[in-house]
């Protein structure tokens, strides 16, 4: 029979007034809180154990002379009260002291004073009110684990993909809930231009910022973070996520345009081809994912002239000048060029900024000069492309840049040997002497023919 008084709150039919041998199976009296929690049995022992002590140091004033045994095989639990033996008549707490005659009549004939005296506390013998306090505290201790193993499970995923399926939409943001009905929130902020979901609709996000304020864990998710978009490429182009090219840096403006620099630890891989795709197979659907956000994909280099030029295409830049202390970069441009680097709403060089990190100056050259200007990549068919690449890499892309630097400045920077800069340079001037040339041969020509003329 049970020991409660009236219907029992847990529906049971073990706790009777019980021998030792009856104790009842505590941890499946309350298997529905690890059914319902998901809790693992070791842990769901360790917080039963934890509820039974916060319980009886509230009925006893103290749990420090009291074993709780529990039983996880058999899912039953023991508790023992250790208590100092003292002379009949000179008890003072009950709960820490027995007496002589009390001892020796409970099953302890030998007892003597000053020894310890170890008694069986049968539980349900509390009746009730004891089962339903041990009950709440234990349901109060599972939900706050619960809640601490949702945000240290959260906490460790930031900067990670999630897919959660639209449950609610707000104003202000929208409720999502993943495979494990967690909740994930996205805020207005967070979403992209032009995304509008229904409900019931999955959407992938990237973990942003988990708080646990108030030991309530709340999990904010965003489709505008720069993560985002690396993630989304991890996804897409297997040599990312399997480590054989990196995403060394990302800039992006949501909605509008991103840039993204990739480099490659295999030569035989071609780190832009690879993020691309055949005809644009795999950048193609990181695109509809961001709502037809255009995507540069540029290779990137340690060397920040030729990182700068790369970041500015389609533009192609004349010359660049550096600062590397104070992070500024003057890039001069044809002036067909500037447009292009600066693009519709200036958002080519704004991208090209936050991605190399310097801020960049765009200086229009004067068609005087570079009308007859012609670039590197014109006489790769004269010069060695490792020899051109060199010299774009200190900022000389066209040939009037570098026959307009010193030759000791050429030499010192782009670390060529003295006989290739000077071959190089006379393949420059040959270039522009022979286009002089037919002009100034053709002077005497016409002065002979004035003179005849004149004779005439």
């Amino acid at each position: 029979m049970c020991s409660c008084p009236g219907s029992c709150p847990l529906n049971h039919t073990l706790y009777p007034m019980a021998k030792k041998e009856e104790t009842p199976n505590m941890v499946e009296q309350f298997s529905e809180f690890k059914e319902l929690k998901n809790i693992d049995k070791t842990t769901m022992i360790s917080v039963l154990e934890e509820s039974f002590r916060n319980v009886l140091a509230k009925m006893f004033g103290t749990d420090e002379n009291l074993d709780v045994i529990l039983n996880p095989d058999k899912g039953d639990v023991q508790i023992f009260q250790n208590l100092t033996v003292v002379p009949d008549g000179e008890v003072e707490n009950p709960n820490l002291q027995i007496s002589l005659s009390d001892a020796r009549a409970d099953d302890d004939p030998e007892a003597e004073v000053g020894e310890e005296h170890s008694r069986e506390i049968i539980f349900e013998n509390f009746g009730r009110r004891a089962i339903l306090n041990l009950r709440q505290t234990l349901q109060s201790r599972i939900l706050d684990l619960q809640k601490e193993a949702v945000y240290a499970k959260f906490k460790e995923l930031e900067g990670e993909l999630v897919t959660g399926e639209v449950y609610q939409i707000w104003s202000r943001e929208t409720l999502l809930l993943d495979d494990d009905k967690n909740e994930l929130l996205l805020p207005k902020s967070e979403t992209i231009p032009g995304d509008f979901f229904r409900k019931g609709e999955t959407v992938r996000a990237v973990i942003a910022n988990v708080d646990n304020k108030n030991n309530n864990p709340k999990i904010t998710v965003s489709r505008t973070n720069e993560q985002f978009l690396r993630r989304l490429f991890e996804l897409e182009v297997p040599e990312i996520h399997d480590g054989l090219i990196n995403i060394r840096a990302v800039a992006r403006i949501p909605g509008e345009r991103a840039k993204i620099a990739v480099e490659s630890y295999d030569d035989r891989i071609d780190p832009v081809g690879a993020c691309v795709g055949v005809k644009g197979s795999r950048i193609h659907g990181i695109v509809r994912e961001l709502r037809n956000e255009n995507i540069d994909v540029i290779c990137y280099t340690s060397n920040p002239a030729l990182f700068i030029q790369r970041a500015l295409s389609p533009a192609r830049i004349s010359n660049i000048r550096l600062d590397e202390e104070a992070r500024k970069a003057e890039v001069f441009l044809r002036p067909e060029e500037v447009s292009l680097a600066i693009g519709k709403n200036g958002l080519n060089i704004k991208l090209a900024t936050m991605l190399t990190g310097y801020e960049i100056d765009v200086y229009r050259d004067t068609e005087m000069v570079y009308e007859d200007d012609i670039y590197l990549d014109d006489f790769r068919d004269e010069i060695d492309a490792w020899v051109i690449d060199a010299l774009k890499n200190i900022g000389c892309v066209t040939a009037k840049s570098v026959l307009n630097t010193p030759r000791n400045v050429l030499i010192e920077k782009s670390d060529l040997e003295e006989n290739t800069i000077d071959d190089v340079l006379d393949i420059l001037r040959r270039e522009y002497d022979e286009e002089e040339t037919p002009a100034e041969e053709q002077a005497p020509e016409e002065e002979a023919q004035e003179a005849s003329d004149a004779q005439s």
